[in-house]
């Protein structure tokens, strides 16, 4: 489905609004920076190469570190996908795959979860298993103790708790605590964000909690072609 249908098949969902989006770069990196919305959904794809869709996610995630974004595929292509997660997003959407599944991989986003398929994960680990993960460092020293940076070595290998004990010769109870701490210091709350943080993504932000009323706005980025129809703004209305 192409992305012009599915934002159309998007603003007849009952959740959504359409409003006007500015259809530059620069337009729309000021309105992000100014909204600050929860989810963009971004095509991979921006002119004639992947690479712009990817440096859009990056400069997004720049100018609102607390915006989630889902990258649009034409193909869950293991370079796209690795990259997809590089640049800093939360889930990424296959075109091919049935409409009503985005939905609920916006909402998953939303909520503080990543959008992944078991073979898309598989690339991303496969990814972990050669180059150097993130040194965890911050202004103030390191994030993780040197113990913690070796759990979460394991855990990018796709380890269980059990493995990592037996490799780090710990008990397992002490492997669950190690995790809770980490969990705690990045800011997330599942495996699969501390592959991605140590992937090299940006940090996960927490997600809002479910009493805010607040609507949750949703930005959609499309091809640059054909303007001016593209790319739109939608707001989720909260629930």
């Amino acid at each position: 489905m192409s992305t012009q249908l599915l934002v159309e098949a998007l603003a007849r969902d009952a959740q959504f609004y359409m409003i006007e989006s500015p259809s530059s770069g620069p337009a729309l990196f000021s309105l992000v920076k100014r909204e600050k919305p929860h989810v963009a959904v971004v095509s991979a794809k921006l002119g004639e190469t992947h690479a712009r869709g990817f440096e859009w996610v990056r400069e997004i995630r720049a100018q609102s570190p607390s915006t989630r974004v889902i990258v649009l595929l034409d193909a869950s292509e293991r370079s796209s996908v690795v990259e997809a997660f590089r640049a800093g997003a939360q889930g990424v959407f296959c075109r091919t795959e049935p409409f009503r599944l985005l939905a609920k991989c916006i909402q998953c986003v939303h909520q503080g979860q990543v959008w992944v398929n078991s073979t898309e994960l598989h690339y991303v680990l496969e990814a972990l298993a050669k180059p150097t993960l993130s040194n965890f460092q911050t202004n103030g020293g390191s994030l993780l103790s040197a113990r913690e940076i070796d759990v979460v070595r394991c855990v990018a290998e796709g380890l269980t708790n059990r493995e990592v004990a037996q490799r780090l010769k710990l008990t397992e109870h002490t492997v669950k605590n190690y995790l809770f701490r980490i969990f705690d210091k990045l800011g997330v709350s599942s495996r699969v964000e501390v592959v991605l943080y140590a992937l090299g993504s940006a940090v996960p932000h927490p997600a809002p909690p479910q009493s805010n009323r607040r609507q949750a706005q949703l930005v959609a980025v499309s091809p640059s072609a054909p303007p001016p129809s593209t790319p739109v703004v939608l707001r989720k209305s909260a629930t």
